[in-house]
């Protein structure tokens, strides 16, 4: 994939749906002694997110409880995590998400890039109105508190939505092309201002000529010039906006490899990842995964995870017998 060819989910809306129907075996899962969470699984991994929001308006009306409020009482750990992950509308959980990582004593800086350099601008549009109907603050002055330097100043960049959506003008990419040179030549705070305004507003189309004219005038690709010129979070960050630009699923997939060999299994990154990209491209990471790795996701899932929490995963992943 280069720059944006089609992309598949996992996770796609059940035919037949019931919501009244799975609301009561919801319920008597999560109401009767012992949990069946196997019946959890097999309900919420196989519905779409707008199913799942039918389901908990119908949980209510039949029980007069909160779904989401029962999952959490009954379940523990990382299968709660994934579990109640599942309920939020995808924007809900980019702002949960993003919340977690900037409340408390540090900031996951990680989960700030993962999700920033990758949205796009209607996405982050839902995402900033979702951060402040939960939480009453402003996602923009949340992150310019909680960060600092150029990775704030382009993190800021991102939080505005405002790429240009499908527009490539060839004539200008050398000229676009020849300011990247300079920027990471010169590396001066202006030249890191030029840099990351062009990486977070013009379109991806444009991008990707932008960095084949880089290519072309320094014979080097693009990451490698930005991982020699730059260092910190920032360096991460631009490098995972150009990484996005050229092919988001391919991102995602060293995001995952990362996260499970680099980090003994990071918890956290691997459930974010599964639930937000579950209907929008994670099967076309899982593919990205297997051409890059050797391994497939559901493998290296079902070699670091155990029980309900992996079972979770793997339904999530969609994998089978065969990507063994």
């Amino acid at each position: 994939m280069f720059c944006g060819d089609y992309v598949q989910g996992t996770i796609f809306p059940a035919p037949n749906f019931n919501p009244v129907l799975d609301a009561e075996l919801l319920g008597g899962a999560l109401q009767g002694f012992g949990c069946d969470k196997d019946l959890l699984i097999d309900i919420l991994t196989q519905r779409c997110n707008t199913q799942r929001l039918l389901i908990a308006e119908a949980y209510l009306g039949a029980f007069s409880r909160d779904l989401v409020g029962d999952l959490k009482e009954n379940l523990s750990n990382h299968f709660k995590d994934v579990m109640v992950g599942l309920m939020y509308p995808p924007p809900s959980y980019d702002a949960h998400e993003l919340w977690h990582a900037m409340k408390g004593a540090g900031t996951d800086e990680n989960c700030l890039i993962d999700i920033l350099a990758s949205r796009t601008n209607g996405e982050i549009f839902q995402m900033r109105e979702a951060y402040y109907l939960q939480y009453s603050r402003d996602l923009q002055e949340d992150i310019y508190s909680e960060t600092s330097g150029h990775f704030r100043d382009m993190l800021v960049s991102l939080v505005q939505g405002t790429r240009e959506e499908g527009y490539t003008d060839p004539a200008t990419a050398t000229q676009d092309a020849m300011v990247l040179w300079e920027a990471c030549q010169q590396r001066t705070g202006e030249h890191k201002t030029l840099l990351q305004l062009m990486l977070c507003n013009k379109s991806y189309q444009q991008l990707c000529l932008v960095f084949q004219e880089f290519q072309n005038i320094s014979g080097q690709d693009i990451v490698d010039a930005i991982n020699e010129c730059y260092d910190g979070y920032f360096r991460e960050l631009l490098v995972a906006t150009v990484l996005c630009i050229r092919d988001k699923p391919a991102y995602f997939a060293y995001r995952l490899y990362s996260a499970i060999h680099d980090f003994g299994f990071h918890n956290k990154t691997v459930i974010r990842i599964l639930i937000a990209r579950s209907e929008i491209d994670l099967m076309t990471i899982r593919k990205r995964y297997k051409e890059r790795y050797g391994k497939s996701l559901f493998h290296d899932i079902k070699n670091f995870a155990s029980g309900h929490y992996e079972k979770a995963l793997l339904a999530i992943c969609a994998g089978d017998a065969d990507d063994y």
